[in-house]
Formats: C-alpha cells, structure tokens, sequence
C-alpha cells in the first residue's frame, strides 16, 4: 500500500496529501462536496519526480479524507485557535462538511482508520529516515505539500508561492533552513515566507530532532505555481518546469548538505 522508491542519499520525501484512494466503503459515506477530494495535493509526487537524482521517497495512495497523514494520531490541533482540519477531517479547507448526514466517522472508525492508514505510512517514513541515517549519521525530511493560494476559512489574504515550515527553527540545523530560505528569496518571480501559517505539520515536528541527526523541514507550495486551482486542477507544464528548475536547487543543497564539524 505505501509506495516507497529508496535512495542512497541522506534526503527522503515525505508524500502524505498526494493520494486519491479512497475505500468503497468509506466513498460511500462521502457527501458530494467530500467526494470532489477538493484538498489533494495535486500533482506534488508528479512534480517532485526525478529532482536531484538520488533521493528516497515514501508516498501513501490513500487520500486524506480517509485520514490525514500529516496529523497527530492522537487528534491534537496542530494549531489551537484557528481553523483547521482534524485526523478525520469533518470538513474540507473552505469549512463545508465532507460526510452524508449520519455517516460522520466515530471514535472506532477513527482508531480503526488510524491503525490501518496512517500507522503504516508513518512506520514506512520512520524506517526509512532510520536506514539512511545509519548510513550517513543524519537524515534530512523534506515534507511535500501543496494547497490553494487563497481559502479565507484558514487564512487571510493570499499564501506566497513558497511557505517554509521548521516549528520555528526547531525541526533542523539552522543552516537547512537558511540554504531553503536562501533559494526560495532568490527564485526571481516567487513570493517566499519562513514559518508562516504553516509552521511544519505533524510529521515535521515528529521527526524532527536535530540533537538525535534527523532533520526536518515542510514546503508548502501554492498550487496555482504549477497547476490549475481549481477543478479539473490541470497540471501546467510549462508552470511547474519552471518552479521545478527551483526545487532541483534546493533539493540538490539539501541532499549534499552536511553537518559541520
């Protein structure tokens, strides 16, 4: 079920949002707004593809709406006090409900969700950061993520092209985030912001653990650099090969960056 391509280097993509699988039995508990899957990732695991060569990558098909990936597994908010989605989200990005009436995912659906979902996505990503760290004495997460550039339910005004997540310098050497910084400020073209509204979710704060040698740190694209933001969310080929020439920059510091001495 989880798709993992490894790598040789000390990089590894997480690829949590990209999946449009969804269970029969789960579909049909889905409402019309929740079966248009309308918070994909669109595209990100085609726009990633082939950047800087020799990278890992662990990617999970399911969609989520089945279950979010990229939340904690015991439902805490990863942002108390704003709007935002849950484990099982019960809405979609613009706060309309994704469920038929009565069909909303209890308490044992969400565990049994949780158990079959998210615990092997996160056991595959888990294992694979261990293997390349035992390899090279660290390991690097780059979380992938993309969202439209304005959905006023989460945020006001429009999101920049590049929104970069550390929990606020926590996640990684200070120096992982300045060299994405760096690249991101000098794409000529691309807004940029570091530690935003999106601060790194779930995943990035889990693992990311300088002081143990694992690194951690989201990309949170707007989708409209690369593809249509709306439905059919049309890939733009000629949009996301220029903003693929940026991400290969700043795939490539981060595969050849190493701790100082």
């Amino acid at each position: 079920m989880i798709e993992v391509t490894q790598g040789s280097s000390p990089l590894v993509l997480g690829l949590p949002h990209t999946g449009t699988d969804v269970p029969p039995e789960i579909w049909d508990c889905l409402n019309e707004t929740g079966r248009a899957l309308a918070d994909t990732d669109w595209h990100i695991h085609d726009l990633y593809a082939g950047l800087a060569g020799d990278v890992t990558t662990v990617r999970t098909p399911i969609h989520r709406y089945v279950i979010d990936a990229n939340r904690d597994p015991a439902g805490v908010s990863l942002y108390p006090g704003q709007n935002t989605t849950t484990l099982v989200p019960l809405t979609d990005f613009d706060g309309q409900g994704i469920w038929r009436e009565g069909m909303e995912p209890d308490a044992a659906e969400t565990a049994r969700r949780r158990d079959t979902y998210h615990a092997p996505y996160h056991a595959a990503l888990a294992a694979e950061l261990e293997r390349v760290k035992a390899v090279h004495g660290f390991a690097i997460l780059y979380d992938c993520h993309s969202i439209r550039g304005d959905i006023p339910f989460l945020f006001e005004g429009r999101l920049p092209d590049f929104s970069i997540g550390t929990n606020l310098g926590a996640t990684c050497d200070a120096s992982i985030e300045a060299l994405t910084v760096a690249r991101c400020e000098a794409a000529e073209g691309y807004t940029s912001v570091l530690n935003g509204r999106f601060k790194g979710g779930w995943t990035t704060r889990h693992y990311g653990r300088p002081a143990d040698g694992l690194h951690a740190i989201q990309m949170e694209l707007a989708q409209a650099t690369y593809c249509q933001e709306s439905p059919p969310w049309t890939y733009l080929p000629e949009r996301a090969e220029a903003l693929r020439a940026h991400l290969t920059l700043i795939l490539t510091d981060l595969k050849n960056w190493r701790p100082s001495a």
